[in-house]
This record gives C-alpha cells, structure tokens and sequence, in this order.
C-alpha cells in the first residue's frame, strides 16, 4: 500500500506522490486541451485548461492511488455538441488523457536510456525519473479500462448505438462500486485483475531498458 511508505520511507513516498501530481496534471490538462483544439471551450471557461495541479485532483481518484496504486483525476468538463465530429470528438477527447501519459513514458525511456546510465541507480534523479515512467504508464493503461469514471468507458460509449444507453447509464452508476469490487476480490482472491495488465506493459518497458 502506497500510504503505508508515509511512516516506512517519507523521502520515496513524497517522490511517488510528486509523481502522481505530476501524471494527473498532464492527463487531464490533455483532456482541456482536445476539446478545445475540437472547438468546444467549456473546459477552458471551466478553468481547466490549465497546468494548475490543484484544478484537476479528484478525491476518490487520488485516494485510489494512494491506497491501490492506480486512479484517475477529477473529469473535465465538456459539451460534444460543440465539438466537431460531436460523439467520436468525445472519444478523442477521452483517448488524449491516457495518450499523453503513454507519451510521457516513451519520453521518460529514452531520457532513463540516455542520462541515468552516468548517474547512481540510487541517485534521487534515478529514482524520480523511474517513478515518473512508472506512474504514467500506470495511469495511461488503467485508463484505457473501459469501466467508469475510467476514459476507456467514454470512448466505448462513443462507439456504442442509443439501444444500448440503459447499459450505459446503469455501467455509468456502478462503475466506480465495480472497480473497488475488482480490487477487494483481487485482494481475497490473489488474482489482481488490473495488476496483471498493468504488469503486462511494464515488462514490455523493462525490455526497452534492459
């Protein structure tokens, strides 16, 4: 649990979570800044079109990443209907968060790849840069899954036809009772669903930096 590294080693703990900070801040400020390229300002007026951390942290998506290590910011207000291309602009909306933090891992590997082979694994440089790759590439996947509040669910809604919007609303509901649920039984169980894919890029990295 990434709270408990508080008591056990405050140092990495604040280094983890200046990481978070930073993650969330780009995510959602990519979020703003899609839909106002695509011609709908409501973010923008909304304030969040902004590099501000404190505009984009939401409660229960921050509390997630401390407690389970995966989360999400607060949602960025929009209006498809002043976008163009309206319900796919909201799927290219939702997709620009988790590809800017894809971004910044491919960003975070080839500086790892170029600066730290001089540097001390043990250097706090090494260690901030590891968990700035780290963090983003947590957060860029966990938000393809499409469960809500997670970006993934607003992309497959996008492709999904009005027949299907009871599905939508009731998903909408429980969706967050449905991600803490996978989290419990993975607890109980051992098998940790979000871990595994999560895991699955991460070697893929390791490969890039072996």
């Amino acid at each position: 649990m990434l709270f408990g590294l508080l008591f056990s080693s405050p140092q990495m703990f604040l280094i983890i979570v200046l990481a978070i900070i930073f993650a969330l801040t780009i995510h959602e400020f990519s979020h703003a800044l899609a839909a106002t390229a695509l011609g709908d300002n409501t973010a923008k007026y909304s304030g969040r079109l902004s590099l501000n951390p404190m505009v984009h942290l939401d409660l229960w998506g921050t509390l997630m990443l401390l407690l389970a290590g995966f989360g999400w910011g607060r949602p960025v207000p929009i209006n498809p209907y002043n976008m163009r291309w309206r319900r796919y602009g909201e799927a290219a909306v939702a997709l620009a968060g988790p590809i800017s933090n894809l971004l910044s891992v491919v960003l975070f590997v080839l500086i790892i790849k170029i600066f730290v082979p001089g540097l001390s694994p043990d250097s706090l440089l090494t260690i901030f840069l590891g968990q700035l790759l780290l963090v983003n590439l947590v957060l860029g996947v966990f938000n393809l899954i499409p469960i809500p509040p997670l970006d993934g669910s607003k992309v497959l809604f996008s492709f999904l036809p009005a027949s299907w919007d009871d599905f939508k609303t009731k998903l909408t509901i429980n969706g967050l009772w449905i991600l803490i649920g996978l989290v419990i039984l993975g607890d109980l169980t051992g098998f940790d669903v979000f871990g595994s894919i999560i895991d699955f890029f991460i070697n893929i990295v390791g490969r890039f930096l072996s």
